[in-house]
């Protein structure tokens, strides 16, 4: 298939891939989807425990000082991540972060924008998160 650029709006009924297609092989590798995931992908997360990686957003309620975690993505993935009820600090540890190996959230509306590449997740917008 060859490259296409469109002007206009572009609609799909069963979202989109951006693949990379083996020169040798052939073999299409996805590097990032967008669908029915992303347009309602709000996670609430209550607790301690693991952030999914489906959904875009994750609203982060605290139970206490709760430790969170976040796997690794996909190449340019995004995920925002913001504390809306403070029960005491969440504390992330991402897979790979970039920079770091935490971020701290300790009041509500501390959030961040990550986008993951080769280097892991790289926070690209703070707004009150420590990073350590």
């Amino acid at each position: 298939m060859a490259n296409t650029t469109f002007t206009g709006p572009v609609r799909s009924e069963n979202g989109f891939e951006d693949v990379t297609k083996n020169a040798t092989t052939g073999a299409f590798t996805t590097n990032a989807s967008y669908g029915a995931s992303i347009t309602g992908g709000i996670e609430s997360f209550s607790g301690a425990g693991a952030l999914n990686l489906t959904d875009l957003i994750t609203e982060v309620t605290t139970t206490g000082a709760n430790a969170l975690t976040l796997a690794n993505g996909s190449a340019g993935q995004v995920k925002i991540i913001t504390m809306i009820v403070d029960g005491g600090n969440g504390t992330l540890t991402p897979a790979t972060l970039a920079g770091g190996t935490t971020i701290t959230f300790a009041d509500v509306g501390d959030g961040v924008v990550l986008v993951y590449g080769t280097a892991g997740w790289v926070v690209v917008g703070n707004n009150g998160a420590a990073i350590a």
